[in-house]
């Protein structure tokens, strides 16, 4: 929690000396528009989500069972780290540094400087250096997630959607589907059984590209009913 605050007073200096505005420019007021968006993004996070982690399983002889080893103490402790985890990172690729990049070189540009960043950061964050092809991986995993968030701030000019999609995959991959650094959480797999081949890939670029085009689409639509 530490670090979010000072990453607040940070992007607020940044803000205010470098262009003369406030964090109000991060879209943090709360809008009924807004929580539509943040409410809209964590659901098809959610789902996009769940159905990966569901046809894992469905092609073989596996399937998902409850931790009934999971108290509710535990399980708050990490919603919190996810929580905290989703503000921290949101506040610092698309955030202020965001905000001023898309000042200075316009969007498209700024959305793949702050997308290449964060692909860059999960390299430490997963421990990766030193292995080309994981380094490769999962760049390319998380710099399309990354252009993905930092275009929703760029349309939305609000941290909201961002912060929606963000939560709802980390939400459900970590703490729903124990796909992450916290172990075991509410759902893990009955046995060791993987997918191969042809399937393993098509449910791999499904997990990588199956948001982001439904964002895209979301962008299309909602520019469409924009009046003119």
């Amino acid at each position: 929690m530490i670090g979010i605050i000072i990453e607040l007073i940070i992007s607020w200096l940044l803000l205010r000396f470098i262009a003369k505005k406030n964090l109000s420019v991060l879209g943090f007021k709360p809008q009924p528009t807004r929580l539509i968006q943040w409410s809209t993004g964590f659901l098809l996070a959610a789902t996009i989500c769940s159905l990966y982690h569901i046809m894992t399983t469905t092609f073989i002889h596996n399937g998902w069972i409850l931790n009934k080893s999971l108290t509710l103490s535990a399980a708050f402790i990490s919603l919190w780290w996810v929580i905290k985890s989703v503000l921290f990172e949101e506040l610092l690729f698309r955030g202020a540094l965001l905000y001023l990049a898309i000042e200075k070189w316009r969007i498209t540009k700024a959305c793949l400087f702050s997308a290449a960043c964060f692909g860059i950061y999960h390299w430490f964050s997963y421990n990766a250096l030193g292995n080309p092809f994981q380094m490769g991986i999962i760049f390319m995993m998380t710099a399309i997630f990354g252009y993905m968030l930092a275009i929703s701030f760029a349309k939305t000019k609000s941290l909201y959607l961002p912060i929606g999609l963000h939560l709802g995959w980390n939400l459900f991959n970590i703490i729903v589907f124990s796909n992450g650094p916290l172990g075991k959480q509410l759902f893990t797999k009955a046995n060791e059984s993987h997918l191969e081949g042809i399937p393993s890939l098509l449910v791999f670029l499904f997990q990588i590209v199956a948001l982001p085009l439904l964002m895209y689409g979301y962008f299309k639509f909602s520019s469409s009913r924009k009046p003119d």
